[in-house]
This record gives C-alpha cells, sequence and structure tokens, in this order.
C-alpha cells in the first residue's frame, strides 16, 4: 500500500526505494543471499547514466556486452513477451559491474565471461553468441548446476566456520576470507535484477500501475497471471 508520505517522495528517491524493493524480490528468487555489489547497486540505479547496448562501458567492450545480452537472453529468452536482450541487459549488467563490484569481483565477473565462452567453444565449436539456442541453454543449465553447488558448499562452510568461531571465542587470528562468488551467480542475479527493474520488465512481463488506486487485500488469481511490478 502506498503512503501519503510516500507518494510525496521526490521521482530519484522513489525509484530508488523501487530498485531496493527489485533487489529484495531478486535475493528471495536466488535463495536469500546478499546480491554481490549490496547497496551500491541502488546508488548506481539511480544515476542517470544510460549507455546504448552498442557502447562500451568501463572495460567491457561492445563484443562483451553482446555476450552478456545472449547470456541474459538464455535465462530470461522472449516468450509472450520479449527477453532480457530487447531490454538492453547486458549493457546493464556492464555498468552494475563496473560502478558497484569490487575489483577482486570483477575480475571474478570477467574471467567468468571469458571461461564461459571457452567451454561453449569447447562443447560447440563456436563461440556462445554463435552457438544455436539450443546449446546454450544445454550450457548454462551445466554451468548453473555447478554454481549453485559451489555456493550451498560454500554456505556450509561459513555456518561451520561461524559455529568453530563461537565455540572457540578466541581472536588469536583472523578469520579467513570467505571464498569468491561463483561468476554464474553475478551473471544471473544481474540478469534478473536487469530484466525486471527495465521498463519492458516492469510493464510487460509484470502488471505495472503508474498510480496504485484503492488498497484491495484480496484480489482474485488465476493461474498463469502476471506478478504486479512494486511500487514505494
Amino acid at each position: 500500500m502506498t503512503t501519503q508520505s510516500e507518494t510525496d517522495l521526490p521521482r530519484e528517491e522513489s525509484s530508488a526505494i523501487d530498485r531496493r524493493e527489485a533487489i529484495r524480490r531478486v535475493t528471495a528468487m536466488l535463495g536469500g543471499l546478499t546480491l554481490v555489489g549490496g547497496s551500491s547497486l541502488v546508488a548506481a540505479c539511480q544515476r542517470e547514466r544510460r549507455p546504448g547496448p552498442r557502447v562500451p562501458i568501463g572495460e567491457f567492450t561492445v563484443a562483451d556486452i553482446d555476450l552478456l545480452d545472449e547470456v541474459a537472453d538464455t535465462i530470461l529468452p522472449e516468450t509472450k513477451t520479449p527477453g532480457a536482450k530487447a531490454a538492453n541487459v547486458g549493457a546493464f549488467m556492464a555498468l552494475m559491474v563496473t560502478d558497484t563490484y569490487k575489483p577482486e569481483d570483477r575480475q571474478v565477473f570477467r574471467d567468468g565471461m571469458r571461461s564461459l565462452d571457452a567451454l561453449c567453444f569447447q562443447s560447440n565449436k563456436a563461440a556462445f553468441v554463435a552457438a544455436k539456442p539450443e546449446q546454450r541453454l544445454a550450457l548454462l543449465e551445466k554451468i548453473d548446476r555447478e554454481a549453485k553447488t559451489y555456493m550451498d558448499l560454500r554456505s556450509e562452510a561459513r555456518k561451520a566456520r561461524e559455529k568453530s568461531d563461537t565455540t572457540a571465542q578466541t581472536n588469536a587470528s583472523p578469520r579467513p576470507a570467505d571464498p569468491q562468488t561463483h561468476y554464474f551467480r553475478m551473471m544471473k542475479e544481474l540478469a534478473l535484477l536487469g530484466y525486471f527493474t527495465s521498463e519492458i520488465g516492469c510493464t510487460q512481463a509484470l502488471r505495472y500501475v503508474e498510480m496504485p488506486g484503492r488498497f484491495d487485500p484480496c484480489v482474485d488469481y488465476k493461474p498463469g497471471d502476471r506478478a504486479w511490478a512494486g511500487h514505494a
């Protein structure tokens, strides 16, 4: 429900709150882990810098952005609504990595792009952007399973370490840093965030009302109905 004070917020502040809601939802979709980039994603989303899909961004070349577009479009393909590539999600991903990721996370992400392309060539004798849709999908499904296993083991190791720290009650040695997030986890969360905060994602994949009306606590739902886009 939108309160009077929320409707009076400046446009840019209201937009930032929408982005926070989007980040919360994407985090839930991905199992509750904090998104790489954290609160910096909100600030980056707020900025008016909106490069076109054919413009290099930071260290990302046009070819890099084309690759990210195809990865995102394989995750969120065109169905009854346009896919991620139509929403220029590749450019969004490149911008978020450039503006919000720590240097070590940027390195993991870019190394992951090269690894993904090499795996595609190894399996299909073609770069990812030149591979057939079914080949791309099979490869990303395989990498996604590997990423989930990796992230599950990472989470279990963190819990075990925290339990050990609590039991030992000692600060004799510094706690080792967590292993880096899997690169495909980064790609997947940015693809979802970019798509569902784009105009296409909000107004076509989701149902969007620019100015919500009365509060209705019980709305009929029919199987297949689209979810509502979040509001401030």
